[in-house]
């Protein structure tokens, strides 16, 4: 059985492919109120509120520990920059003889690690047991039914094929990956390449500008993709397929995208509190940028592009003037 921890707008679209299937499901939600308020209405009230639910299907829960209990697969779909605070209810055998499933695009904030790096220090996660969903795929397209793509990573290639087939749907498709490092990381930097590109819109770069820096930035995600990639990886990767490429392109271009929104209204003269507090949702590039200019900061990956960004959302670099460098080194 499913359990969901989280209840922001990704979560309630898996939720909502999950249940679609006719899979009952644990749901874990902090606020109390949210839980009552699905139970009476059969829709989240505060994300994707025009997805209802069969509520026969939903086991809704403010304690997590009882949802956690109930599962054998927890699908965990909480903003990083939260993980350690949503998980500091369960000890360190909360997640013993569960597979996890993350389904968040970052990286833990302040300790620079992927989430199964933090549940295998907190909790003995294996990364056997641990396996990715990711992909061009935004919550709101779930919501109304759009033809999309979700790509499963994990090294039990068998069991990320099983919990695949438990979300295809009509208008879901599933693709298998065993790059388990890589495809975290891929989605981490697309979000920092993302805000960039909602930077340039804001600073009223056009189409073919935003085409040339969109392709370096993917050049740019590859070179960092080859040195981060699990050695049990054997596989020839393809660095064009969804889960790399088509989620960088649909969230530098998709109006869905927070991360552009939030790159946006910075390129417009907003600062980057003020466009925080007017985007009212967490935008995963903001911390993603810093995580990732500290860890290369080992790994020496040239990344100009996402070293910029870096510079431009914490160390106040004016936004025109980092655009005029990276406009000197496209290729």
């Amino acid at each position: 059985m499913f359990g969901i921890i989280g209840s922001g707008s990704w979560a309630t679209a898996l939720a909502k492919i999950l249940t679609d299937n006719g899979h009952d499901i644990n749901w874990w939600i902090r606020n109390a109120e949210t839980v009552s308020q699905i139970q009476k209405r059969k829709h989240n009230p505060h994300y994707l509120s025009s997805v209802y639910f069969n509520t026969s299907h939903l086991h809704l829960e403010n304690d997590l520990q009882k949802v956690v209990e109930a599962s054998d697969v927890l699908v965990i779909a909480v903003p990083s920059a939260f993980i350690e605070e949503a998980l500091a209810a369960l000890d360190e055998n909360g997640f013993r003889n569960k597979k996890i499933v993350s389904a968040i695009k970052g990286i833990i904030p302040g300790q620079n690690v992927l989430l199964n790096a933090y549940l295998f220090k907190q909790f003995n996660v294996s990364l056997e047991d641990y396996f990715v969903v990711l992909g061009p795929c935004h919550a709101e397209e779930v919501a109304a039914e759009k033809l999309s793509y979700l790509t499963f990573s994990g090294l039990d290639i068998e069991y990320a094929e099983k919990i695949a087939a438990c979300f295809n749907t009509e208008f879901i498709k599933s693709l298998i990956n065993p790059d388990i490092i890589g495809v975290q990381y891929a989605a981490i930097l697309k979000n920092i390449y993302a805000l960039g590109a909602g930077i340039a819109h804001g600073l009223d770069y056009g189409d073919n500008f935003l085409s040339v820096y969109i392709a370096n930035s993917a050049n740019e995600m590859v070179r960092f993709l080859r040195e981060v990639k699990h050695e049990e990886s054997a596989a020839i990767l393809n660095y064009a397929a969804s889960v790399y490429l088509g989620d960088l392109l649909v969230t530098c271009y998709s109006l869905y995208s927070r991360n552009r929104m939030l790159g946006n209204m910075i390129g417009k003269g907003y600062s980057v509190k003020a466009a925080q507090l007017e985007l009212g949702m967490v935008a995963e590039g903001y911390n993603a940028s810093k995580c990732v200019y500290k860890t290369n900061e080992e790994l020496k990956v040239n990344v100009p592009i996402a070293d910029i960004m870096y510079k431009i959302l914490w160390e106040h670099l004016p936004p025109a003037e980092g655009f005029e460098q990276i406009e000197g080194f496209l290729t």
